[in-house]
């Protein structure tokens, strides 16, 4: 941000000239410095904008924000500069990188730089002088120093606490996700041991009394146990996936996108395999629930459906050809108690990933989800 505002001020400085006609002590000087400056700025925004920077950043820039403008003051006439005003420009521009001791010090530089132009054009002409004005406005430079510096601190403070609630949160939800990930995978197996075995006895007790003595009422009851066993599989299947914990993720989507493709989907389906990366659980939750959402909501009859992993991140890519929705609506869908997929972006939120949905109506959907292998 502050590489980008430094554009504008120069095309400022820059317009001095034209618009109130200034006389600068060293014409020729003054423009090369200006040009050079606006050269190195752009240079600088385009530096920044293309890679990461560390903490030396914002040490250099600065450093070089108070070069140029005291040598562009000295430049152009020194004490009697229409620039000098930019010197209590420079501390403000520093206190927004929330760094309070890189502002106190830029703060009482740009003070100091403010008195060494005055020094220079005392010496160099005994008409400017040193007059009691030049102590009360290094005062004020002083003052808006100390004044930045606090600023700095408080959006330090402020942003420190806002981190700390935010790492509650994080650990907040990843207890929630991992209690529930146990619950579901208790009852899931206590439904497997329990119900289940007892459904699946009292069907071969059926088909055993079947076979001495057929009867209607017995048909019609190995048919209800025959059911009620498949929905207990259904449900257990549902509740914790064996085929995801034995073969992992790819192999339990491709089981996933094979029931949708019965149910007379079109799909197309992409699958690394991406073996049992730690977010395994939380992606094939929320491919099942993107699914879902398909086949209640969208109305489509195409599904492209693709999992990638590269550069330690593992991508999921779910796209219709439905009615699609306006995301504008998700919010509000939430305070009606709609909350599945909000509650998974938070998820995915929580472990560092990102939840893109591009739609709009009568467009379709599209969903990539971006999860880290870990944190």
């Amino acid at each position: 941000m502050t590489a980008i505002l430094r554009l504008p001020l120069i095309g400022l400085m820059a317009l001095l000239g034209p618009v109130i006609r200034v006389v600068h002590w060293k014409p020729d000087v003054f423009a090369g410095l200006l040009i050079g400056y606006a050269a190195l700025a752009l240079g600088w925004l385009i530096f920044v904008l293309v890679r990461d920077v560390g903490p030396w950043a914002g040490w250099v820039s600065t450093a070089a924000d108070v070069t140029a403008v005291v040598a562009l003051c000295i430049a152009s006439g020194g004490a009697t500069s229409v620039l000098l005003p930019v010197f209590f420009l420079l501390p403000i521009s520093v206190a927004f990188q929330y760094r309070p001791r890189l502002t106190a010090i830029v703060g009482v530089c740009t003070a100091v730089g403010y008195q060494v132009v005055w020094i220079i054009y005392s010496k160099r002409d005994d008409a400017v002088g040193f007059p009691d004005e030049v102590y009360l406005y290094f005062g004020f430079l002083l003052w808006l120093a100390a004044a930045t510096t606090a600023l700095s601190y408080v959006l330090v403070r402020r942003s420190a606490t806002v981190i700390s609630l935010m790492d509650v949160r994080r650990q907040l939800i990843a207890e929630s996700m991992g209690a529930e990930e146990r619950e579901r995978r208790q009852l899931a197996e206590d439904l497997h041991d329990g119900p289940l075995q007892n459904v699946l006895a009292a069907r071969l007790d059926v088909e055993e009394a079947l076979e001495r003595n057929p009867d209607d009422m017995l048909v019609a009851a190995e048919s209800a146990l025959r059911e009620t066993a498949a929905q207990l599989r259904s449900t257990v299947t549902t509740l914790h996936p064996q085929v995801l914990a034995q073969l992992g993720l790819t192999a339990a989507l491709l089981e996933l996108t094979d029931l949708y493709a019965r149910r007379g989907f079109e799909m197309s389906v992409s699958l690394d395999d991406v073996g049992h990366p730690d977010c395994q659980e939380l992606l094939y939750r929320v491919a099942r629930e993107l699914l879902t959402n398909v086949t209640r909501h969208a109305r489509a009859t195409t599904i492209e459906f693709a999992l990638t992993r590269a550069d330690g991140r593992t991508t999921l890519t779910v796209a219709d050809d439905g009615a699609g929705f306006d995301p504008a609506v998700v919010p509000e869908r939430v305070a009606q108690g709609h909350i599945g997929l909000a509650s998974h972006i938070v998820r995915v939120e929580n472990l560092g990933g990102t939840f893109d949905v591009t739609s709009s109506p009568g467009s379709g959907t599209r969903v990539v989800v971006t999860v880290p292998d870990s944190r």
